[in-house]
């Protein structure tokens, strides 16, 4: 897709090495499904008409349950977010999968047509590739709740067996001349367009690694500066 090939791009003209596995949502639906029934059959998720949630009172009451943990928020203040609503037995539980709407793209399940909800996506690929337990796993600190949360109840529920990543790494957000970077304030840019302004992929990279992961990053005229001398400099050290 579009999409697909952009970021592709933006990788290689960083330098970044591809991954090993890209796999798509859409590729994967009967591990989905397969997810889904692990967890209604422990007796973590149910059917609704049409859609299946997962139930976070039941794991909740389980032994060893600590949702709520990774992101420090108290159960009872949770709000998932949704929209759709339809048949939840309670406002903290979350969609694993979402009924088909006229117009939506759909696929076929024992508990009728619909989509995935986007939390299931990833916990059924990374478990499906890396297995129940694996190192590191990373985004934006935005995604902590409820994403990353609910891939943590979702996979620990379907897979006893692991404890699904042992380290999480959220990183902060890119700020632009001491503004968060947003659409709104029209200071939005993406790596083509720095590459276009004719700013060096490894100078991009390097004022991207200049701040700790968890902090905000300042991306200015100032810093693409100072990363553009320093890199020129530590060139010329092994030149020479």
């Amino acid at each position: 897709s579009t999409y697909e090939r952009a970021f592709s791009h933006a990788y290689d003209m960083l330098g970044v090495l591809p991954p090993s596995v890209e796999p798509r949502a859409t590729g994967h639906m009967t591990q989905m499904i397969t997810y889904m029934q692990r967890l209604i059959d422990a007796g973590f998720a149910y059917p609704a008409q049409g859609s299946v949630y997962f139930d976070v009172a039941a794991w909740s009451a389980a032994d060893g349950s600590d949702y709520g943990s990774l992101s420090g928020n108290n159960l009872v203040d949770m709000e998932q977010g949704e929209t759709d609503n339809v048949g939840k037995r309670s406002p903290q539980d979350f969609a694993l999968w979402k009924a088909a709407k006229p117009g939506e793209p759909s696929w076929p399940t024992p508990w009728g047509d619909g989509r995935p909800g986007w939390h299931l996506e990833c916990s059924a690929m990374s478990t499906w590739y890396l297995g129940p337990e694996f190192d590191i796993h990373g985004g934006g600190i935005d995604l902590q709740f409820p994403h990353h949360e609910n891939e943590v109840a979702q996979s620990c529920c379907a897979h006893p067996e692991g404890d699904f990543a042992s380290i999480w790494m959220h990183n902060g957000f890119v700020n632009v001349e001491g503004e968060k970077m947003s659409k709104s304030l029209g200071n939005f840019f993406t790596v083509r367009d720095l590459l276009d302004k004719g700013i060096p992929g490894e100078v991009i990279r390097f004022v991207l690694m200049s701040s700790h992961y968890r902090q905000p990053m300042d991306f200015s005229d100032e810093r693409v500066e100072e990363s553009t001398v320093l890199l020129t400099l530590w060139e010329k050290l092994l030149r020479d």
